[in-house]
C-alpha cells in the first residue's frame, strides 16, 4: 500500500500508529484467551500482624547479594535496644505497646501499635528504641542488609538533653 504524496511527514507517522494499533487491536481477537485463574489447594496464610504507615514507604535494598530476615522482637516494660545501626534497612511493623524511638538528632519518635516504619541503613542513623508502657511491646521486623552484615552494630549513645 501506498502513501498519498500530498500527506505529509507528520501525517504519515501518525497514520502508522494509528494503523499499527489497529493492528496490534485485530491480532489479539485471534489470541486464544488466556486461562481463567483457578482457586488454590493446600494453601494457608496467617496474617501475623499489619501496620499501615504514616506516608510513603521508600525501601532500598543494599547493591549485591541481600540477605532478608523476619524477626519477631519483644521489648519489655522499662526495656531499651541499646544505641544501635544497621547495614541496610528494616521495615518495621508494632504488632503490640508502643515503641519510643530516640534519633540521632535527638528527635522522637512514638510509634504505637498497629502502624509500621522504616529504619533508614547507615552509621548516620543511630537510634535506640524503648519501651515506656506497662505492656510488652511486640515489633515484626523485616531486615534488608548485605549479604552476610550482622542484624545490628552496637553505637555509641548519642547526648540528647534531658527534658524536664
Amino acid at each position: 500500500m501506498g502513501f498519498d504524496s500530498r500527506i505529509g511527514t507528520k501525517q504519515r507517522g501518525t497514520l502508522r500508529k494509528v494503523m499499527l494499533v489497529g493492528a496490534c487491536v485485530a491480532a489479539l481477537g485471534l489470541v486464544p484467551a488466556a486461562a481463567v485463574a483457578t482457586p488454590g489447594s493446600g494453601v494457608s496464610g496467617t496474617v501475623v500482624a499489619k501496620g499501615t504507615s504514616e506516608g510513603k514507604l521508600k525501601v532500598k535494598t543494599p547493591k549485591g547479594p541481600t540477605d532478608v530476615t523476619f524477626r519477631t522482637i519483644t521489648v519489655e516494660p522499662g526495656g531499651s535496644t541499646g544505641w544501635h545501626t544497621h547495614r541496610g534497612q528494616l521495615i518495621a511493623v508494632v504488632k503490640s505497646g508502643t515503641l519510643t524511638r530516640t534519633l540521632d538528632d535527638c528527635s522522637v519518635e512514638v510509634t504505637p501499635a498497629g502502624t509500621s516504619f522504616i529504619e533508614p541503613s547507615g552509621a548516620d542513623h543511630r537510634h535506640i528504641g524503648r519501651n515506656l508502657g506497662t505492656e510488652p511491646v511486640v515489633l515484626w521486623v523485616t531486615y534488608l542488609l548485605p549479604q552476610g552484615s550482622e542484624l545490628s552494630d552496637d553505637a555509641d549513645a548519642v547526648d540528647c538533653p534531658v527534658e524536664k
